[in-house]
């Protein structure tokens, strides 16, 4: 299934929802080059919990505070993306070098959950 960003189809973009070892689960944005491209920020109880989540952040995303900050080490920059309460519900999944390429992946990535929310197609690529 295809994802769909400003419009354009972007094929192969796919949201996964893994298990951790602990036996919570966190989902995962992938590109079409298999790059992830965000994850969530915290954990989930369940499969249900974390595949609701992601849906209602992809309804949410035009009312979610984020934006691009400095890595806690100082040198790089990431960006996250804050529920309602402040806290945090995804963040990019690499530091990035450069904050215009930062902010540039950030937006890219609000505008895609924009368009998964609208069309209300999130193309699941997991097994329960």
């Amino acid at each position: 299934m295809a994802a769909r960003q400003g419009g354009a189809a972007v094929p192969g973009t796919r949201c996964q929802i893994d298990i951790g070892a602990d036996g919570s689960y966190l989902w995962r944005l992938t590109a079409t080059n298999g790059r992830v491209i965000a994850v969530a920020a915290t954990t989930y109880r369940s499969y249900g919990e974390c595949r609701t989540a992601f849906e209602r952040l992809c309804a949410d995303v035009a009312e979610l505070p984020g934006g691009v900050h400095h890595t806690s080490e100082g040198n790089g920059w990431v960006w996250g993306l804050r529920d309602r309460s402040g806290g945090a519900v995804a963040v990019s999944s690499r530091a990035y070098e450069r904050h215009s390429t930062c902010q540039a992946a950030y937006d890219r990535f609000r505008a895609l959950l924009g368009d998964l929310g609208s069309d209300g197609l999130i193309p699941w690529d997991d097994v329960e």
